[in-house]
């Protein structure tokens, strides 16, 4: 066996990070929304963070390069807007806490919060251990 197959095999140290020591972090950071580093950097496979969205914002349109994302709605009423192929304008997806969503790789979407009350979604993305975001000016940057 290699040792890299001893690797995978060997067990890895449980980590939990408590709940003061999810800070906002420098990286991956879209304007209109504060990101919060949970577990990053400690698996090569997954990672996961903490989205505050403030009351009455949004992010920046973005994608995450070859991460798939699921959100899991903790507290607010927020979105996940999408560009249509079609005619018809954006598609808005809302979110009420306890729902989930899957937002695959590289699909452009914005994060919005029409409402009065802060949204908090807990983000998990793979693979990779660190997020990917990748900012875009508009819609539709990604694909010229």
């Amino acid at each position: 066996m290699s040792s890299t197959q001893d690797d995978k095999k060997a067990p890895r140290t449980v980590h939990v990070t408590k709940a003061a020591d999810v800070k906002t972090g420098q990286d991956g950071q879209t304007e209109g929304m504060e990101r919060q580093a949970a577990i990053v950097g400690k698996s090569p496979s997954i990672c996961g963070t903490l989205m505050r969205a403030h009351p009455h914002s949004s992010s920046a349109v973005h994608h995450h390069g070859d991460q798939d994302t699921i959100v899991y709605a903790v507290s607010g009423h927020g979105a996940v807007v999408t560009s249509s192929n079609d005619k018809d304008g954006d598609e808005r997806q809302v979110l009420a806490p306890g729902d989930w969503a899957l937002i695959p790789a590289y699909r452009e979407h914005q994060e919005v919060n029409d409402g009065g009350e802060e949204v908090v979604w807990v983000i998990v993305r793979a693979p990779g251990g660190t997020p990917e975001v990748v900012n875009l000016q508009g819609w539709g940057e990604s694909r010229k």
